[in-house]
């Protein structure tokens, strides 16, 4: 009798390993196409047997667990470089919209307009009594500060643009650093049980990738089966189950960060001395928003700048020795600019430019004809004015849009590269990690017939039970 109930229960188990185990597959399936999931499989081993001497009996077999088929060291492979990834993407959007606001080849830009302004004295000096000649110098000069205007307003506009894109990235880092907070306490809750948190394990590591994509994090598990995740070197996100958001805010100039724009914020412990780390995060997309914004751009806002204050300041210095159509000293030119901001403040003197006799072109008063300021000023355009008499206006602006083409075409060649090593370890990955249907097709079947064999098992087991009950009756 004993031996019969055992043939039951090793029938029974079997049907419940089996049914453990098409649960699996069922759960394979359906997380397909499930971003970060990982493979489960049903670890079946055999129960201990009984009896002594040289009989001893199996028991059949037992779960003793589900696992996930992973490969730690990939997974940290793919979560760097698709941090790189990220931050050369960002880098990659972020230049797309600064090389358009240079891009001459399909409209006249800047260094069209500038050439026109020195054009327009030429021809003024060529017929330097002429009013109509003189209007348009008037008019070119309109043309060429409002372009100045025009280009530091859409550099600005893309850096307050990237400012929104600075404050969508640290919402994402708050939301992804509070749920590997709390899915940090669900693993441990889980695995104190001996149980594997495998699905909780699959979120936490696509999670883990998807912060490395937004900043450069470094992260470490515990013994406990916590992860502490660090942002910047100085930023501790999660600490165990304990989440530490960070903020951004508007703020002062510092250093190459300019007036208005956003800085990063981190409270930490100290609720009221946060510490600003936005010159911290080197790393992923908000890494190289904040690099576009703060050095590329800057540095272009800065260019013009200095283009436009050169400018101003040489035709003024010019154009005040000259002597205009009334025989009188020349005024400025132009308003008085200082460097900062000189882009977008730069305008034409409206006293010179309402009444046209007033533009200086004469070297002495009382000279028909005398059109040697004009040349001078036309002059300005080939003449090296700028840093520190190393280059002309248009060397240096040719330079400046030349060095943001080179940079912009060397991150784009960076990116398709990156983009091949992480799609190369994304194949790797799915290789080992990912659900294929044939394969679960063949293991649900496999199963199914082994759920079908422990019934049968049962029922021969129990037809032996009722032959036994029925001996009385022979």
């Amino acid at each position: 009798m004993p031996k019969i109930n055992s043939l039951m229960d090793i029938g029974k188990r079997s049907m419940m390993n089996s049914q453990t185990a098409l649960q699996t597959v069922g759960h394979n399936i359906s997380n397909k196409t499930t971003e970060g999931y990982s493979r489960q499989r049903v670890e079946i081993q055999s129960n201990p047997a009984v009896g002594g001497g040289k009989k001893r009996v199996g028991t059949g077999a037992r779960v003793v667990g589900v696992t996930r088929t992973n490969n730690p060291f990939l997974e940290r492979q793919i979560g760097n470089e698709r941090s790189t990834q990220g931050f050369l993407d960002g880098k990659s959007d972020s230049l797309n919209r600064v090389e358009q606001v240079y891009n001459e080849q399909l409209v006249d830009g800047l260094n069209s307009s500038v050439s026109d302004f020195f054009n327009s004295f030429r021809e003024l000096a060529n017929n330097p009594e002429n009013l109509a000649t003189r209007q348009l110098v008037v008019e070119r000069s309109d043309v060429m500060a409002s372009d100045f205007n025009r280009v530091r307003h859409q550099l600005r506009d893309i850096q307050s643009d990237l400012d929104q894109q600075v404050e969508l990235a640290v919402t994402e880092i708050n939301q992804y650093a509070k749920e590997i907070a709390s899915l940090n306490e669900k693993i441990q809750t889980v695995e104190l049980t001996g149980a594997d948190a495998n699905d909780e394990r699959d979120r936490r590591d696509l999670l883990i990738k998807k912060l490395g994509e937004l900043g450069n994090i470094k992260w470490a598990e515990g013994k406990d089966s916590q992860v502490a995740i660090t942002l910047g070197n100085v930023a501790v996100l999660v600490a165990g189950r304990e989440h530490r958001p960070i903020d951004f805010a508007s703020t002062p100039r510092d250093g190459n960060k300019l007036e208005g724009n956003y800085d990063v914020i981190y409270h930490g412990d100290n609720k009221s001395n946060p510490t600003t780390i936005t010159n911290f995060i080197k790393g992923g997309k908000a890494g190289a928003i904040i690099e576009v914004r703060d050095q590329i751009v800057t540095g272009l806002i800065e260019d013009l700048d200095e283009m436009a204050y050169t400018i101003a300041n040489e035709v003024n210095t010019l154009h005040r020795a000259g002597y205009d159509g009334n025989f009188q000293r020349g005024q400025n030119f132009f308003n008085s600019v200082e460097k900062d901001q000189a882009a977008e403040l730069l305008k034409m003197n409206t006293s010179v430019r309402e009444d046209v006799t007033k533009i200086a072109v004469a070297g002495q008063p009382g000279s028909p004809g005398d059109n040697r300021v004009a040349n001078l000023i036309s002059d300005l355009q080939y003449k090296k004015t700028m840093r520190d008499g190393s280059a002309t206006f248009d060397d240096f602006h040719n330079k400046t849009v030349a060095s943001l083409g080179v940079i912009t075409q060397s991150t784009h060649r960076e990116q398709e590269a990156q983009t091949n090593i992480v799609n190369q370890l994304s194949n790797i990955r799915e290789s080992i990690s990912g659900v294929s249907i044939d394969e679960e097709t063949t293991q649900m079947i496999k199963f199914q017939k082994a759920f079908d064999a422990s019934a049968r098992l049962i029922r021969a087991a129990d037809e032996m039970m009722d032959t036994v009950i029925n001996l009385k009756r022979y």
